[in-house]
């Protein structure tokens, strides 16, 4: 991701979450590459962005901070790909466990996430806002 992905990476963002993340957001991570790995989603052929992933590498721990899929190609298994993809590179760069937080209401995302072999941790209290709501802690063993 760069900063000419911002126009659409911002675009599917807002259509994606019910609190998008700013353009400041996604700057900052771009500009933290050391721990930071943010990625678009390329369709192949006609080189359209179609989402995006950004996760962050700690030594033996990771997180996946955000993972969006336009709408319009949600659904063809496209986020379990790009998931797969990254859960095997982190595993080849010596990640133990990753984690994530996800609103209890995102049930497609709770699914893929569970499908994907991630289990719930813990609550975080109050941690959603617009609407509020807890984030629940999931993670997995690699």
């Amino acid at each position: 991701m760069n900063k000419e992905d911002l126009p659409i990476v911002l675009a599917i963002e807002g259509k994606s979450f019910a609190n998008p993340w700013s353009a400041s957001a996604f700057l900052g991570e771009i500009a933290n590459k050391d721990i930071s790995f943010p990625f678009v989603i390329v369709l192949q052929g006609g080189g359209e962005v179609i989402g995006y992933i950004v996760y962050w590498i700690l030594e033996e721990e990771a997180q996946i901070s955000n993972l969006a899929i336009h709408p319009a190609y949600r659904g063809f298994g496209i986020a379990k790909n790009v998931l797969n993809q990254v859960l095997d590179k982190m595993q080849s760069s010596g990640v133990l466990y990753v984690f994530l937080e996800v609103r209890p209401s995102n049930m497609p995302a709770r699914l893929l996430y569970e499908e994907m072999g991630f289990e719930i941790f813990g609550i975080r209290k109050n941690y959603y806002r617009s609407p509020d709501e807890d984030a629940l802690v999931m993670g997995k063993t690699l």
